[in-house]
């Protein structure tokens, strides 16, 4: 064992705020694995709120581990270090569960690498009753868990709050029984999907048929939080090694009340609910004892109703507010005003469509005035630094979109230097663009994405368009990076063999070109809606209504 890993594990542990280790004695242990690196890693709240809530049960002791930095990477395999967990420093093939949080499909990749270093088969076939158990959840198996299906004996389909007591019940219930009883048991309870208890046959790309085997379920049915009173969502482990050392975070809300047609979260995380104002103020205060600036989370923080009541509550109790972005057509000039008082320079909006058509097609429901009208709130409280975010590579986009976009950028960043000017100090517009990927679960789940070359054309049409304008900035979200979201977004159990290849190579295309595998056809295709589609064993809602929108979205384009 490398003295060095552990030394540095227990420097970390060191300086987390909140970090208590455990006994094991007779507990059921869970190691909850984040395939990625610790700084981004403490950055997540849906890590932070399952490490709490595990460690909560009186029966179970949870500790983590991550995907080594390069250096310890390279001292894991030069000393032939199985991978440590952080609190205790013990192998992960000590636990009886380990138990992955995957945010973003890209960390799929990630999970050969883990397996690897803890010595244990990725291939859940490949495991009998003296490895741990694995399980996953987070955002990204709520969309699609099937690129990485054959890795998992199963998998939390919901949110953690009412899914994991009873799971916990049964694992701790089940200590000796035979592995295939107890996955068989485990199937029949709500938002547990156990992959290797669905039979799959294909015709090239095409699913044929599905088939649940020994009583599982055909469909799983998503859980979520009704009371989110009930549960807070806070930072529960603050340390300096993390993007958001300075702050501590309070969830505000789950899901989205828009519904925009190619954002997911608008669609797995229905119904959208919001905490009371009362229970806020109560973590407002809380967080108030371990930092002065408080992010506020949620996927639709101005949404939030009293959001100007909360922002002036918490500027009243000493505190600052931070937020990652905000509807342009719901600004309240409380907030903004508290914003301004808690130093932001940045705000980040989301247009989304660089034309009126494209925020039609998108259903997102915002006019130019209204876009305008929101930069000219912000500018007007000495906020000159704005974000604006866009999607490239929408369906039917045109070159007349794209100069559309850029006709709007101007007029922002027109008033933006007239403010400038008059306060004396420099503003700019930052320009962040993100190709169009289609997600599961929402009405644009059936449309291909872009070639990669196309997006690559009108990346360069930006560039050189906005290139020529003094204080515009343009950041663009690499295509081939977007192209491997859709890969992993779009792909079925037979990615597995990819992820395996990649881990073994070094490169995600290298295993492509040596297992033959034609990538361009997931993720170019265009899925006609009367297809089986990998994720459909997920129950979410009407199916209908997803059709129905995405035959309004083209209709009305007409």
């Amino acid at each position: 064992m490398s003295w060095k890993i552990v030394e540095k594990y227990r420097r970390l542990l060191a300086e987390e705020e909140g970090a208590s280790p455990r006994g094991w004695g007779g507990k059921l242990t869970v190691c909850l694995v984040y395939p990625n690196r610790y700084y981004t890693a403490m950055s997540n709240l849906g890590l932070q709120a399952v490490h709490s809530q595990l460690n909560a049960h009186p029966d179970v002791v949870c500790e983590r581990a991550f995907l080594p930095d390069p250096d310890d990477l390279a001292e894991y395999e030069k000393s032939r270090t199985p991978l440590l967990s952080l609190e205790s420093q013990r192998p992960l093939t000590d636990f009886h569960v380990i138990a992955f949080s995957v945010s973003f499909e890209s960390d799929y990749l990630n999970m050969p690498a883990i397996f690897r270093l803890a010595g244990i088969p990725p291939l859940a076939q490949e495991r009998d009753g003296s490895h741990p158990l694995v399980m996953a959840g987070g955002a990204a198996l709520f969309l699609n868990p099937e690129p990485v299906a054959d890795f998992l004996d199963l998998v939390c389909i919901g949110e953690a709050e009412p899914l994991l007591p009873t799971l916990l019940d049964l694992l701790r219930s089940g200590a000796g029984e035979g592995r295939q009883e107890l996955l068989a048991r485990a199937a029949r309870l709500p938002g547990i999907y156990v992959p290797s208890l669905h039979e799959l046959e294909y015709d090239g790309l095409r699913i044929v048929t599905r088939r649940p085997l020994a009583g599982a379920p055909e469909l799983v049915e998503r859980q979520w939080l009704g009371e989110l009173d009930r549960h807070a969502t806070t930072s529960e482990l603050l340390t300096p090694r993390t993007e958001f050392a300075d702050m501590y975070l309070i969830e505000l809300s789950r899901g989205c009340p828009r519904g925009c047609r190619f954002c997911a979260a608008g669609f797995i995380y229905l119904p959208y609910r919001q905490r009371s104002l009362e229970e806020i103020k109560v973590q407002v205060r809380r967080g108030l004892k371990e930092r002065q600036k408080l992010g506020l989370v949620g996927a639709a923080v101005s949404d939030f109703k009293g959001i100007g009541e909360l922002c002036r509550f918490i500027l009243q109790e000493g505190g600052k507010v931070s937020v990652s972005s905000l509807r342009l057509d719901q600004l309240d000039g409380e907030m903004i005003a508290v914003l301004k008082a808690s130093g932001h320079k940045t705000v980040a909006l989301a247009p989304e469509g660089g034309s009126q058509r494209l925020r039609n097609l998108v259903k997102k429901d915002i006019t130019e005035d209204q876009i305008l009208a929101a930069c000219d709130l912000l500018i007007g409280n000495d906020i000159l630094n704005l974000k604006l975010y866009f999607i490239i590579g929408l369906p039917t986009e045109t070159t007349a979109d794209l100069e559309e976009l850029v006709v709007l950028v101007e007029k922002i960043r027109a008033r933006v230097i007239a403010a400038a000017k008059a306060n004396r100090r420099l503003g700019e517009v930052v320009l962040s663009v993100n190709p169009f990927v289609p997600k599961p679960f929402t009405p644009f789940q059936w449309c291909g994405m872009e070639d990669m070359k196309s997006l690559e054309k009108k990346g360069q049409f930006l560039k050189k368009s906005v290139g020529r304008l003094s204080n515009v900035r343009l950041q663009m979200e690499s295509p081939r990076e977007a192209y491997l979201q859709a890969l992993l977004s779009r792909g079925d159990r037979r990615m597995a063999a990819l992820l395996l290849k990649a881990d073994e190579t070094g490169s995600w295309k290298r295993a492509a070109k040596a297992l033959q595998f034609d990538t361009d056809s997931w993720v170019y295709r265009t899925i006609p809606p009367n297809e089986i589609l990998p994720w459909d064993f997920i129950a979410r809602g009407s199916r209908e209504r997803l059709e129905r929108e995405y035959r309004l979205a083209f209709v009305d384009q007409a």
